[in-house]
């Protein structure tokens, strides 16, 4: 509890007990009695009276500190001290059950806040020193000891150990790491000390990214949010207006038209009652309280949400489209066969290897990785990528294409057809063909999990696009349960083959794509939600999209569509509530029947139930 609560606690403990006290006190003199009640409700209410007040003063008359304000200070003028001082003191107590609540949402992100490293260690002249994460270079090398969090992504250049990735991820199952393995900042060292090279400055490293990602969450509104924004900018001084004309009209068309007696004391009480009545608290408080802890409660599993409208989105969601490789691949390639023709082994595997020596693609390191020897790149006078399709390179003076069918095929080569399963690389020198590398990548564990537990979430249809071939992409789909599959496909491919997908849905459907590569940035982007894999995607593709997953695991998708529907439904539950109850109430206050006390639950009963109700949202561990 913040200091700030703890004092407005204090302050709603001694008006309530002023209140209890002077309940059993008879006191006759009517000014001493004014005076008394006055004590609990300037010092349960002065900071909406100057908060009303300061709206008055810029003009912004109708919120509901001036309601508050207004049907107050009313209802005391009349003579109703008790009424008045009860309708502060239980609107004082509901601000205070919001308070706690959004402290309470807010506890998750500041636990996410906590990953933020405050140094880094620098080893020099044999001492460790501590410096500002900023000051750390691409390439330094930075010691993390046992306790302390990775500042800076990098690969480990000396030691192993376990590292607790909870913060970023929200699963508290450790990763063991080792000389070679890349890490990324905002993870605990657990067992051992570690150098580790680093690879990105502080400002482009992950932490960095996930802590900008939080902080602009909020900057994204829904269109619930929205509307409710624009309900109380015309529901608040339609109210005002109509309580007027119920304190004025009614005993004026009873006194000139039907005769009877001027009595504005009893619909003015009622007016002030209709004031209490209809101050939209529940639905400005609860509504955006309950985006906050949905989002809150997301970041704890692992699941960052750009803001609440893309939560809203999301909760829509009927059609998934997934990228295969590194999304519901592992993206870990490996040479599982050669394929040799003329050419021995060796030498296949020497020409791939030194025409794919400066790309970074998964596939290209694999072949790199299995030719196993020292490149020598002198030998290599020129690359040229061919996008979608390879590379084009001269090697020690002797044309070789590496790549995919389209790529020989484009200069007439004719393939021999590769019986397995996966990735075929082909490889062609001086226009002939000498032969094929077929390259395995495992499906990840909880893949064929995902796609189930998207269906039971209400997924209706599930797409693969892939730049892989047929046969690997309709393996990879058929083991998982995937519905359709739109294979051998260019980046600029995929995007139109997404745009036809968004055309055939219907608009209130939401189409989400999931993808890590660089080349997915288009198609998330383009997508209604796109999603992204934030541990080993690419930083364009967490950039370009608005939900990121921090594990990479596919299975967290059906998650946070499970969180979305639920923060959804909780978001429809309070409107539906609240305008019901304050319809009703607004309805029974204009014909006398309501009392004040039933105006003090219309208004602060109905919104303390709100903010318990939208605090649920947080709760995302039995989803």
């Amino acid at each position: 509890m913040s200091r700030k609560q703890k004092k407005n606690l204090i302050r709603i403990i001694i008006a309530a007990v002023l209140l209890i006290a002077l309940h059993f006190v008879l006191i006759e003199n009517e000014y001493l009695k004014a005076l008394l009640y006055l004590i609990p409700y300037l010092i349960v209410g002065y900071d909406i009276l100057r908060k009303a007040l300061l709206s008055i003063k810029n003009r912004e008359h109708f919120d509901e500190n001036f309601l508050m304000a207004i049907a107050t200070i009313g209802a005391i003028t009349l003579g109703e001290y008790q009424e008045g001082v009860e309708v502060m003191l239980f609107y004082q107590i509901g601000e205070w059950f919001q308070s706690y609540a959004v402290g309470r949402s807010r506890k998750n992100i500041a636990q996410l806040m906590d990953i933020r490293p405050d140094y880094a260690n620098i080893e020099k002249d044999g001492e460790l020193e501590q410096v500002d994460p900023d000051e750390v270079e691409v390439g330094d090398i930075i010691v993390v000891k046992v306790g302390e969090k990775i500042p800076i992504d990098g690969v480990v250049v000396e030691g192993e150990t376990s590292l607790n990735t909870s913060a970023l991820t929200g699963e508290s199952r450790p990763r063991d790491v080792a000389m070679g393995d890349e890490v990324i900042s905002g993870c605990i060292n657990m067992t051992s000390l570690i150098k580790i090279k680093t690879t990105k400055p502080f400002g482009e490293s992950t932490v960095s990214k996930v802590l900008d990602l939080i902080e602009n969450a909020t900057s994204n509104k829904s269109r619930s949010e929205d509307f409710i924004t624009k309900f109380a900018r015309y529901y608040t001084p339609a109210v005002c207006y109509s309580a007027l004309a119920l304190a004025i009209v009614p005993p004026l068309f009873i006194r000139f038209v039907l005769n009877g007696e001027l009595d504005f004391s009893t619909w003015v009480f009622r007016a002030l009652t209709f004031l209490v009545i209809s101050c939209p608290c529940a639905l400005v408080i609860s509504i955006p309280l309950s985006f906050f802890a949905g989002i809150g409660g997301a970041s704890k599993a692992g699941v960052l949400i750009k803001g609440s409208n893309y939560l809203e989105a999301l909760s829509k969601t009927r059609y998934v489209a997934f990228d295969k490789t590194g999304t519901v691949t592992l993206g870990i390639f490996e040479v599982t066969t050669v394929h040799n023709n003329e050419f021995s082994k060796e030498e296949l595997l020497e020409y791939a290897a030194h025409a794919e020596a400066y790309s970074n693609h998964p596939i290209a390191r694999s072949i790199v990785r299995e030719y196993g020897k020292e490149l020598d790149k002198e030998k290599i006078e020129s690359v040229k990528e061919v996008a979608g399709k390879g590379v084009e390179s001269l090697i020690g003076n002797r044309k070789v294409l590496v790549g995919n069918d389209k790529l020989m095929t484009d200069n007439g080569i004719r393939i021999i057809e590769c019986p397995d399963e996966g990735t075929i690389v082909h490889v062609a020198v001086d226009g002939e063909y000498k032969g094929h590398i077929h390259i395995g990548d495992k499906i990840k564990p909880t893949a064929e999990k995902a796609i189930q537990e998207l269906k039971k979430a209400g997924v209706r249809k599930t797409i693969m696009l892939t730049g892989d071939d047929d046969k690997t992409a309709e393996s990879v789909a058929n083991k998982l349960g995937i519905d359709e599959v739109y294979a051998e496909l260019l980046p600029q491919d995929k995007v139109t083959e997404l745009e036809k997908q968004l055309k055939q849905k219907d608009s209130s459907e939401t189409l989400a794509f999931v993808g890590d590569g660089i080349n997915d940035a288009p198609v998330l982007s383009l997508a209604d939600v796109g999603i992204a894999m934030g541990s080993l995607g690419s930083d364009a593709a967490i950039e370009a999209a608005d939900i990121v997953l921090m594990d990479d695991d596919p299975l967290k998708i059906a998650k946070a569509i499970k969180i979305a529907n639920k923060c959804m439904r909780i978001v429809y539950e309070n409107i539906i509530f609240a305008i019901t109850v304050k319809i009703i109430t607004l309805i029974l206050s204009a014909f006398g029947i309501a009392e004040m006390w039933l105006a003090i639950f219309a208004d602060v009963g109905v919104m303390i139930i709100a903010v318990i109700n939208a605090i649920r949202a947080l709760g995302v561990n039995d989803i």
